[in-house]
């Protein structure tokens, strides 16, 4: 496909809103064929603007573009309906999906099981309440995230031995190699319990969340790189400020 073909009724959600020139705004959206896109919404800031109340995070929308540049030029976008937003808490473990396909994901590259996950994701944040079901919804998504953009990582065997973990033993995790036995190795600390319940996708275990939230913040954090993300910051201080029911997602 050409890079200046035009693209019409893409499903997508947009991510991020920021100012361009006096009216418009630069929308950067997650679409289902087409990964992240950069559109150029004109005229989007004018009081009249159809789009205006529509370039809002979390509003599943029908988008067409057209462009040969990074940034496209968006002609039209219309509601799709079909999700519930997420609201309080459950809002800004959004904001934190947003960021975090912002931060990992390259322009122009399709990921539709990905994309599928973000749908349900949000779906589920809208729909619970508790804490740890917070946690258990955050932790599947950074998995699947890290593994569909090529970071995913093997937790049920040894990366030495290549034996299957043992889930008595106590482990590192180096997220250049994987699980090591650990006996005087840097990393990650993790119980072979949870790393079985990792690669099972099973969270119900208390402790299973607590290191796989540690575990999945070293391995995104090693794919970052130095510069952290704005929600974890500000969910760490909304935590600091009503500590009573603490939701830290990374």
């Amino acid at each position: 496909m050409s890079t200046d073909a035009r693209i019409n009724n893409e499903p997508g959600f947009i991510l991020h809103v920021y100012p361009f020139k006096e009216t418009s705004v630069v929308a950067e959206s997650f679409t289902r064929g087409h990964g992240r896109v950069a559109l150029i919404a004109r005229g989007a800031r004018r009081p009249a603007s159809a789009l205006r109340g529509l370039m809002q995070p979390f509003t599943p929308l029908l988008l067409s573009w057209f462009g040969k540049s990074d940034v496209k030029t968006l002609h039209a976008a219309e509601w799709q309906g079909g999700l519930v937003s997420p609201h309080g808490r459950a809002l800004m473990c959004g904001f934190y999906l947003n960021e975090l396909l912002l931060r990992l994901l390259a322009r122009g590259d399709a990921h539709e099981l990905l994309y599928d996950h973000y749908v349900g994701t949000l779906d589920q944040l809208a729909g619970e309440a508790c804490a740890t079901d917070y946690e258990r919804i955050l932790r599947r998504f950074e998995k699947n995230l890290l593994s569909e953009i090529g970071y995913g990582a093997t937790f049920d065997v040894d990366a030495d031995s290549g034996q299957p973990i043992d889930p008595e033993g106590r482990y590192v995790f180096q997220p250049e190699r994987g699980a090591l036995r650990s006996v005087g190795q840097p990393g990650c600390p993790v119980s072979g319990q949870t790393l079985i319940d990792l690669a099972a996708d099973r969270f119900e275990r208390p402790a299973t969340l607590t290191e796989a939230k540690a575990l999945m913040r070293s391995l995104i954090n090693h794919t970052l790189g130095a510069k952290p993300l704005y929600t974890r910051q500000l969910l760490r201080e909304l935590t600091d400020l009503n500590p009573p029911n603490p939701i830290d997602p990374s």
